[in-house]
């Protein structure tokens, strides 16, 4: 999506300039990407930022882009596209990233037969290493799917699943930062507990979920496997993970997918 197509984003949160910082960084032009943002400050803020320009409205945009970025909260989602029924001619690709919203809702606000792309990214695409899943809606052309990967490949990892494991990609990689920042935190305190200081702590906390999450990545070996190399017999590793087998860390962590997985569902019926 960088081939001087023009791009469009409805909405200017974190996501949607983590979009423009990614398309910038892998050539796209400036004059190819535009944004409408009703906040004034965040308006400004990504104006100046990346020196993209910033649409009067949505319609303006719509009608000026070849492809669309959806980047609103979800419970707006009929507020914003309404006004835009009918204007979303077969020329032009909607790319989605709100939670929960199917890609026939969308279809449905926007009359005809528009052409698009239900997808859910994560907040890591701030830094280039988002983990994003695509779907296809009921009017997609060929490449349109391959066209919307380009888009995340700019900040991250893509996969294309079907549109019912979208809630479950949600409750999984949508929300999973928050787990895994969840896990930092409760490391760092834990090396401050047993008399670390909280900086020395804190980085050593980070740099191990960072190195652990490398070494799975870049070895390809399971888990399961990469754990067992670390528990010694009798050591002081395999008496922690009892501990956090005693406690439920495991079960833990699936129950919130579940659950988050569950909201998802749940913003798709509201």
């Amino acid at each position: 999506m960088v081939n001087g197509e023009k791009i469009g984003f409805i909405g200017g949160g974190n996501m949607a300039e983590a979009f423009i910082n990614g398309l910038l960084n892998a050539g796209a032009r400036t004059e190819n990407i535009r944004f409408f943002e009703p906040n004034h400050d965040r308006r400004q803020h990504i104006a100046e930022t990346y020196g993209v320009q910033a649409a009067d409205d949505n319609r303006e945009l719509v009608e000026w882009a070849g492809a669309v970025v959806l980047a609103i909260k979800p419970q707006i989602v009929k507020e914003v596209l309404r006004p835009l029924h009918g204007i979303f001619t077969r020329d032009k690709l909607l790319i989605s990233i709100l939670a929960g919203v199917s890609t026939r809702t969308i279809e449905g606000l926007l009359g005809g037969e528009p052409r698009v792309v239900r997808a859910m990214p994560n907040t890591p695409a701030l830094v280039d290493a988002a983990a994003s899943a695509i779907c296809r809606g009921s009017y997609v052309e060929e490449g349109d799917m391959e066209h919307a990967a380009g888009l995340f490949r700019s900040v991250g990892t893509v996969h294309e699943v079907a549109e019912d494991q979208m809630d479950a990609v949600t409750g999984l990689s949508g929300s999973g930062p928050a787990y895994v920042f969840t896990v930092i935190e409760a490391l760092a305190a834990a090396g401050v507990q047993q008399g670390l200081r909280l900086d020395v702590a804190h980085e050593l906390a980070l740099q191990t979920v960072y190195g652990a999450a490398k070494l799975v990545k870049e070895t390809g070996e399971h888990p399961a496997l990469l754990r067992e190399k670390v528990c010694s017999p009798g050591g002081t590793t395999i008496a922690a993970i009892r501990t956090l087998e005693e406690r439920g860390l495991r079960a833990s962590l699936m129950e919130a997918v579940a659950v988050a997985t569950r909201r998802s569902e749940e913003l798709g019926r509201e």
